[in-house]
């Protein structure tokens, strides 16, 4: 039985001709975790955000949203 998250993630994914990647919706997810509670909760959806148009423009998935994630945290021990 597929969850409401795989079944919007192929819903989307299908109306926008996209691959849908476990491996890929992990790492998103898990960026988006660590904004949230790290830097704000409205932090995720624009991080994730920002890793895309990133991704978008060439830089490779895992190691940005790692940069990110560090950056995440470390802003939060300067707040």
């Amino acid at each position: 039985m597929m969850s409401t998250l795989e079944d919007w993630a192929d819903a989307v994914c299908a109306e926008l001709g996209l691959d849908q990647d476990e491996a890929v919706q992990k790492t998103v997810l898990n960026l988006a975790r660590v904004a949230a509670h790290q830097v704000d909760r409205p932090a995720a959806p624009l991080t994730a955000y920002f890793l895309g148009e990133a991704v978008g423009r060439g830089m490779p998935l895992a190691e940005t949203a790692a940069r990110i994630q560090q950056l995440a945290r470390g802003f939060a021990a300067r707040s």
